[in-house]
């Protein structure tokens, strides 16, 4: 084997892969700045139009169409012709059809289009504006895969295709996704171009404000936009159009109206159902599809008092109600592929429709002379009727006459049949003034044609002209909304920052309730019921907080997690709540013991924490602000130890620790060191036997009260200045005398004479009363009856409020 004839397989196959390469890239993927269409869709809407198939005329099976353009034009299976055709004619996937279906042609819930035996089709009005003048010369034609026919490189394209539909497709290496756009902005963006070549994308984005997809929906900002219309990539993030409907005095619906562009409705609405099943998604009673051939209605009934705004937040986060769009303006320029900015795709159009509209005009100019050529032959025929009626008469055949008319009256080829064909009638003196009027109008036409094409702003006219006919006849305003930016922090701004009550239940259940259900009663009432329990379970904790607080949470195993109060459904006083593992990651075994609220995570303050063994702790609060939905470690505890304290302190604070057994300590906040995340703390208090730390306060003002509550409903006043500050790990001094009538120590109080308290049970029993009517004693006494409790019955918890006097008087 000669040196010549090697074939390196590397370069064989660097060389082969590069021209399957570029076939896929121009003979498939990509398509043509000029038309926006790639070669199939521009063989199917040319094979449609050859065969006559316009808006006006019946429809003709899908099947005849297909086998058309398979036969002809584009030989790579019936279904890829097929399915290419189905979407042409799917209002959700093209923003204006290029072709009117008639029949199943799928859905948007992901049904197929029915089989193409089935369906009829033919092109949609609009579809004639991308091949007007098409038998004009104003396009080159190449041969088709077999070399029997000629078909279109390009389609005149009188719409700006490429931005008004869009474009789809992967190639070898490069892919373009294209979005849809509104066509009267498109028209009004082109006709700035004309009048300002210089023109800023800036300036265009003003009248081109972005993409307008066919099923609405709303663009979350415009930043997205503005880049890709600058370098041609971007990223847009679409949603769902929702409204709020009010089913009954308590009870709100979402109703979705509009989905982001290529979401499957059937396939969201199973995603939804999924999450509620999964318990991803809390507060849906209720998920049905109202669809209809009007639109979309999708139906989310929520539960009782559920905040619809953060439920649809949270729709957004999880599901495809909101998706993410990747723009890349990427086309074929003269058959290469380029990644292209607004004004570069536009500019193109523009200089496509220049060039059609002057190939036209020279076609019409062509024609038009012909015409006029015939026309004078005419008209000296006419002059000297006599003696071509003679020269006819007198020749032997035609040819002969043909070739005397030519040499006697100094006519052209094409004049001399002209006259030979001419009808008898057209000599009556009624023919000829029409031939004067013809032959002047063409004159005058042709000197038009002429001074158009001396002139490129002429054309441009033209163009201008046609734009604002196509605005008139087809825009239909904006589906797509464009909104700035809103991230799920202005969520916040929706939510009423009320006063609430959270409770949570020894088995975990958390509800929120509004704190105007409880009315201020006389002290040693019997309380309302806050809640349905059971033998096995019982409220364990509540606290008084506002809607954009930060519940801390810290559980049994010292960790903490942090949610936002307006996150825990908003429930009845008698319903039971939420499990709270549904809502924030609890561990195996982990179980809540304490919660505090927080406004902001400031470096200014401490995070006390007390424990049941006698620990203090005093940690940075900072420390704390950043905690995902996993938890964090708050604090070291000790086997056998647990959490029933925890504060906010300032630096400066005194601390007050008490026992169940009805012992107190009193110490200044100096004494515990500020300590990381993961340690165990200090000695607070010296216990007794069979005694542990239930209770603590950090005092804010010393000249207050320490209100005492019992677990058989027994309370009292005590003033702070009778607690005398001593040093921490002390063994203290008496807070109350504990007894069997009275029952051990359950909480302590920081209160001032217009404060209230609510006190809540274990049957779930909530009183509501004035600090005012409460005796202020010494520390060794038994107190005063706040509360009737029954038998088997305890205090669990207690909050204080501040007096409201305009509801009090009521």
């Amino acid at each position: 084997m000669s040196e010549e004839t090697i074939v390196y397989i590397e370069d064989e196959m660097k060389e082969s892969y590069l021209d399957y390469s570029m076939s896929v890239i121009v003979s498939r993927a990509l398509p043509d700045v000029r038309d926006g269409l790639k070669p199939v869709h521009r063989r199917i809407l040319y094979a449609m139009n050859e065969m006559g198939m316009y808006h006006s005329k019946p429809h003709k099976k899908s099947a005849r169409i297909v086998g058309e353009v398979l036969g002809k034009f584009h030989p790579h299976g019936d279904t890829a012709v097929y399915l290419t055709m189905v979407r042409m004619a799917q209002e959700f996937s093209y923003r204006y059809l290029l072709v009117d279906g008639h029949g199943n042609f799928g859905s948007i819930d992901g049904d197929s289009a029915a089989a193409m035996r089935y369906t009829e089709a033919r092109m949609a009005k609009i579809t004639q504006e991308l091949l007007v003048d098409i038998k004009k010369d104003t396009i080159d034609y190449t041969r088709n895969f077999d070399d029997t026919l000629d078909e279109p490189a390009v389609l005149p394209a009188r719409l700006p295709n490429l931005l008004l539909n869009g474009s789809a497709g992967i190639a070898v290496g490069m892919a373009t996704n294209i979005p849809p756009h509104n066509l009267g902005e498109l028209t009004d963006g082109i006709i700035k171009l004309i009048e300002n070549p210089d023109i800023e994308i800036d300036e265009l984005n003003q009248v081109i404000t972005g993409p307008d997809f066919p099923t609405g929906g709303i663009i979350n900002g415009n930043t997205g936009i503005r880049e890709a219309y600058r370098t041609g990539r971007g990223k847009l993030k679409i949603r769902a159009k929702v409204e709020i409907e009010q089913i009954n005095k308590r009870k709100e619906a979402i109703i979705v109206n509009e989905l982001p562009y290529q979401v499957n409705k059937a396939k969201l609405i199973k995603k939804i159902a999924d999450l509620v099943r999964d318990k991803k998604l809390t507060g849906i009673t209720s998920l049905r599809d109202e669809s209809d051939r009007d639109g979309i209605r999708v139906v989310i009934e929520l539960k009782k008092d559920e905040n619809p705004e953060i439920l649809i937040n949270r729709l957004y986060k999880y599901t495809q109600m909101e998706v993410t769009f990747g723009i890349i303006m990427l086309a074929l320029v003269n058959n290469e592929p380029k990644v292209l900015n607004l004004k570069e795709i536009l500019t193109h159009y523009l200089n496509h429709r220049f060039e059609v509209i002057t190939r036209s005009i020279k076609f019409d100019l062509r024609k038009l002379k012909k015409r006029s050529h015939l026309l004078e032959g005419f008209r000296i025929a006419l002059d000297n009727i006599d003696a071509v009626i003679k020269t006819i008469r007198g020749s032997k055949d035609a040819t002969i006459a043909k070739e005397k008319l030519i040499e006697n009256f100094k006519l052209s080829e094409e004049q001399s049949q002209a006259i030979l064909d001419m009808k008898l009638q057209r000599l009556t003196g009624l023919e000829r003034e029409k031939i004067e009027t013809e032959y002047n109008e063409i004159l005058k036409e042709v000197i038009r044609l002429e001074l158009i094409l001396k002139d490129d702003g002429e054309i441009y006219v033209i163009i201008k002209r046609e734009l604002k006919e196509l605005k008139e006849k087809y825009d239909d305003g904006r589906r797509t909304e464009i909104i700035q930016k809103r991230d799920e922090i202005d969520l916040e701004d929706l939510i009423e920052d009320e006063e609430v009550i959270v409770t949570l239940t020894n088995k975990g259940y958390v509800k929120r309730m509004s704190l105007d259900k409880y009315q201020v009663q006389k002290r040693g009432g019997k309380g309302k019921r806050a809640s349905k329990t059971t033998d096995e379970d019982y409220i364990y904790s509540m606290n008084l907080v506002s809607n954009l607080d930060t519940l801390m949470i810290f559980t049994n195993q010292g960790r903490v997690y942090n949610i936002k109060v307006y996150e825990i459904p908003k429930a009845s006083i008698q319903a039971r709540g939420k499990l709270i593992e549904n809502i924030i990651n609890l561990k195996e075994d982990e179980k809540v013991q304490e919660v505090i609220r927080i406004r902001e995570f400031s470096e200014k303050y401490n995070v006390l924490f007390l424990t049941k063994n006698g620990k203090a702790k005093k940690t940075k609060l900072d420390l704390y602000g950043k905690i995902n939905k996993s938890g964090l470690n708050a604090i070291k505890l000790s086997e056998n130890d647990s959490l029933v304290y925890i504060g906010i302190t300032n630096g400066e604070n005194e601390i007050f620790v008490a026992t169940k057994r009805g012992n107190a300590i009193r110490f200044s906040e100096k004494e515990v060191k500020k300590q990381g995340r993961t340690t165990s703390g200090v000695n607070a208090v010296r216990l007794r036997k069979d005694d542990n730390v239930v209770s603590g306060l950090i005092i804010s003002n010393p000249g207050n009260t320490v209100l005492t509550l019992t677990e058989h409903g027994y309370g009292k006043q005590t003033k702070l200045s009778a607690y005398k500050s001593q040093s921490r790990a002390g063994i203290g001094i008496i807070n109350l005398k504990v007894n069997k009538r009275v029952g051990e120590i359950v909480t302590v109080k920081e209160v001032e004479k217009t404060d209230e308290i609510m006190v809540i049970t274990s049957d779930g029993i909530i009183i509501r009363t004035k600090v005012s009517t409460i005796s202020t004693l010494g520390r060794a006494t038994q107190g005063v009856k706040i509360m009737n409790v029954k038998e088997n019955e305890k205090v669990m918890a207690v909050v204080k409020l501040k007096e409201e006097p305009e509801k009090l008087e009521e």
